[in-house]
C-alpha cells in the first residue's frame, strides 16, 4: 500500500526550498504520513506549512548556510531538493544567469553532497526537482532551462554514484502547475489558452499533483527506481 497511514513513521526527511510553494506541500505530505520533517528555506514562507514541520533558515547557494542548517540534524531517510528561482526576461544578463544556476543547480548539488553520509547510514533516497524545461528550451529563461537540464543530468549521475551507498536518486519534472509563480500566465488567456490546449488532461496541475508523485518515489513501491525523471505534466510532453 503506497500511501498507508504511518508509512514514514520513524523516518527523517529534509526538504530544501520548503517554506512555500510545491516544497511546502511536499513537506506537509511527508509529515502527514508520519515523517519527522525539517524544511529549509528563506524568510517566513507563505503560511502553508503544517505546524508539525520544523523550519530552519538556509540559502542553498551558500555553503556555510547549508552547513549551519544541517548542524544538529542526524541521519536522514529522505531528502527533497525544491529550492529554485526563475527570472523571466532577465536571465540573458550573465550575473542573473549565474545566480539562477547557483540556486537551482549548484544548490541542488550542494544539498546532495551535504546529506550523502546522513542518507548512507539509513540507505535513504533523494528526489530533485526538474522541469519540463529539462527537456525543452525557454527563450526567456536560458538560466532556468540550463539549470533544470543540469538537474536532470545531475540526477542520473548521482543515481550511479550513490548506488553503492544504497541511496536512490530520482527527480520529478512538473509541467504547468498553478502556483503564485505561474499566476500571471494563468490570468492571461492568450498565454494560458495554448498551454491548456496542448495539455491532454485539459487543466493546470496542482502542487498536490506534484507532491503525490514525488512522495511515491520515496516509498517502498519505488524501491527499484533510481535515475528516473518523472514527468508530472498532464501529458504535455507527449502532446
Amino acid at each position: 500500500m503506497t500511501y498507508q497511514a504511518g508509512l514514514f513513521a520513524g523516518k527523517r526527511a529534509l526538504v530544501a526550498g520548503a517554506t512555500q510553494g510545491i516544497g511546502a506541500v511536499i513537506a506537509n505530505h511527508l509529515a502527514a504520513l508520519g515523517a519527522e520533517v525539517t524544511a529549509l528555506g528563506l524568510g517566513a514562507g507563505d503560511g502553508t506549512l503544517d505546524a508539525a514541520v520544523r523550519v530552519k533558515q538556509a540559502d542553498v547557494s551558500v555553503q556555510s548556510s547549508v552547513d549551519e542548517a544541517l548542524a544538529g540534524i542526524g541521519d536522514l531517510d529522505i531528502v527533497f531538493n525544491c529550492a529554485g528561482i526563475i527570472k523571466r526576461g532577465a536571465e540573458h544578463d550573465l550575473a542573473v544567469f549565474e545566480q539562477v544556476l547557483a540556486v537551482n543547480l549548484t544548490g541542488t548539488m550542494r544539498v546532495c553532497t551535504a546529506t550523502r553520509e546522513k542518507l548512507k547510514a539509513r540507505r535513504g533516497c533523494i528526489v530533485n526537482t526538474a522541469s519540463m524545461l529539462t527537456f525543452f528550451g525557454g527563450g526567456l529563461v536560458p538560466g532556468y532551462s540550463a539549470s533544470k537540464g543540469g538537474v536532470g543530468q545531475l540526477t542520473k549521475s548521482l543515481a550511479i554514484a550513490y548506488a553503492p551507498d544504497g541511496i536512490r536518486v530520482n527527480a520529478v519534472a512538473p509541467g504547468w502547475i498553478a502556483t503564485p509563480l505561474t499566476q500571471a500566465l494563468q490570468d492571461d488567456p492568450a498565454r494560458s489558452g495554448p498551454i491548456l490546449a496542448r495539455t491532454p488532461l485539459g487543466r493546470w496541475g496542482t502542487p498536490d499533483d506534484v507532491a503525490r508523485a514525488a512522495v511515491f518515489l520515496c516509498t517502498p513501491a519505488a524501491a527499484f527506481m533510481t535515475g528516473v525523471i518523472l514527468p508530472v505534466d498532464g501529458g504535455y510532453m507527449v502532446a
